[in-house]
């Protein structure tokens, strides 16, 4: 054994305890082994970066690692989740759900740019009230006010856009509640 592999071990004996019980505390005792596998790789890789004493550092690379792996999750939940928005139920008629959507976004394009900003912000961007009036430069309940108005607007313009489409589709008042609702759920 080298002396870069003696050191590496003494720093993984004398450390790998206290950044599991770093891990643990952050992230709990499932995922601790992960991150501490992750951040001595990650250390073995760096060998050279590691500074006296190590510790300070491990819990650094510890806290990134951790920090990656809540955004890889973060992005599969996302990921996830649009999946299932896009997936029909089962027994549900995919041409019905697609007619649905297309009557939504044919609505969308007819409202104002000011209402399909607000609603794009907080429905596809996934911004909170909050955020999207920071974004557009506003109070938070002065965007909820300019919400609530193109959610109102989105429902009459998708009322309309079925009334005129020449196919004739059952219940065009279920189909903008249904719509709207999700476009709803989206947006909070």
């Amino acid at each position: 054994m080298n002396d870069a592999e003696r050191r590496f071990t003494a720093i993984y004996d004398s450390c790998r305890q206290r950044v599991w019980a770093y891990a643990c505390a952050r992230a709990g005792g499932q995922i601790a082994d992960e991150v501490v596998s992750e951040t001595f790789a990650i250390a073995w890789r760096r060998f050279g970066d590691i500074p006296e004493p190590p510790l300070p550092w491990l819990l650094g690379v510890a806290r990134n690692v951790l920090r990656d792996g809540h955004r890889a999750e973060a992005r599969r939940a996302a990921f996830t989740a649009e999946l299932a928005h896009w997936t029909p139920p089962p027994g549900g008629d995919v041409a019905e759900d697609v007619t649905e959507r297309m009557a939504v976004l044919r609505a969308m394009a007819e409202l104002p740019d000011g209402d399909r900003e607000v609603l794009i912000l907080t429905a596809w961007q996934g911004l909170s009230p909050r955020e999207a009036a920071r974004v557009l430069g506003c109070r938070p309940a002065a965007l909820r006010v300019r919400l609530h108005r193109a959610r109102r607007r989105l429902t009459k313009a998708v009322e309309g856009s079925a009334a005129r489409s020449a196919e004739p589709r059952p219940g065009p008042a279920g189909v903008v509640r249904s719509q709207v609702e999700i476009v709803g759920r989206e947006m909070t």
